[in-house]
């Protein structure tokens, strides 16, 4: 994603969001302040978020925004004197392999978010799985022809016909990544041999944005595409020629997260923030506006998206694709390279 620094100058009073049951009303203590978020989501629902919380609570929210991997390279070397927050975004595993730099937090709404959907540490939260698809071009590709898996992307009549973004920098890239790997064999090494044809495949063409993956399917530049279901659902509802496909061999459904910077200048606005991403008005209206899957129990999926239970998945390894997300970026560039 190219990085844009959006500053939103609001002051005013702030909120706390509460459950009661199924009900859930806003309260406003008598505090003013700002938060700081990193966050790589998309302008639209980035925006819409950031503004209802504003207006829900009246704090400011000063929003710095790029890809997922910069973004927490940025919490790294600002550990020392932390200028950021909250993490709103990027996949978990992403969060998980910098998960030092955050602090253990259990929200107020943690009884509706599913276990999978949680750090064992409390180190980051899950606010909305993410199942990675094959997307196509309706008008350059027919149903019929659409890969129906992964191995199908290795077809030579595909080659330089793909839409992949570089997994060192883009979270949802390095999930596609980690998602093929276990689904051809992570530890027997066939997982590996199937990256190296993929890229061969790529003919050279690595996407620098995760939002290309799906751009410039959609705009004919390219035949298919890496990316999330929720960027091919927004362009299908929008009347867009393009199709999607849960690859056959298994998908993932990783959650974005949510997660507090550790010394954060901003702690107890930063858990008001999470919270109400997490409160059952904002999950509600990402799904509906944004084709959010909500994370939240008790929130049907966004209209027209399958079940969960309906979408055959890996058995993704959060703790294997953070704790050696270093070492799996070195062999993918390694590839890249020729080596």
């Amino acid at each position: 994603m190219k990085k844009v620094l959006a500053l939103v100058l609001l002051v005013g009073i702030t909120s706390m969001v509460f459950a009661s049951g199924t009900q859930e009303t806003t309260v406003t203590p008598e505090k003013k302040g700002s938060v700081t978020v990193y966050c790589p989501h998309e302008a639209g629902p980035l925006n819409a978020g950031v503004q209802a919380f504003e207006e829900a609570t009246g704090i400011t929210v000063d929003v710095v925004a790029a890809g997922s991997g910069e973004l927490l390279k940025r919490i790294e070397a600002e550990s020392n004197n932390p200028l950021c927050d909250v993490f709103w975004g990027g996949g978990a595993e992403s969060a998980a392999a910098y998960s030092e730099y955050f602090d253990s937090f259990v929200s107020e709404y943690d009884s509706f978010i599913p276990e999978t959907a949680k750090a064992q540490n409390d180190k980051w939260i899950g606010e909305s799985p993410v199942p990675v698809v094959i997307m196509y071009n309706k008008s350059l590709v027919s149903e019929q022809d659409a890969p129906k898996g992964w191995e199908d992307l290795l077809d030579p009549k595909w080659k330089g016909k793909i839409a992949f973004a570089d997994p060192a920098k883009s979270g949802s890239a390095y999930t596609l990544l980690c998602t093929m790997i276990t689904a051809f064999g992570r530890d027997n090494g066939k997982g590996w041999d199937f990256v190296k044809k993929l890229v061969a495949n790529l003919d050279g063409k690595i996407q620098g944005s995760s939002s290309n993956s799906y751009k410039l399917v959609a705009d004919g530049e390219y035949y298919i595409g890496l990316t999330q279901e929720k960027s091919v659902q927004t362009y299908l509802l929008a009347g867009a020629n393009v199709g999607m496909v849960y690859a056959k061999e298994g998908t993932s459904a990783v959650p974005d997260s949510i997660a507090i910077v550790k010394n954060s200048k901003n702690p107890e606005n930063a858990r008001i923030f999470v919270n109400y991403m997490l409160g059952k008005e904002n999950q509600d209206m990402m799904s509906k506006n944004f084709n959010r899957r909500p994370a939240r129990k008790d929130l049907e999926p966004p209209k027209g998206l399958i079940a969960m239970a309906d979408i055959n998945l890996v058995d993704y390894d959060f703790l294997w694709a953070s704790q050696n997300k270093g070492e799996i970026i070195n062999s993918w560039k390694d590839i890249v390279v020729g080596r």
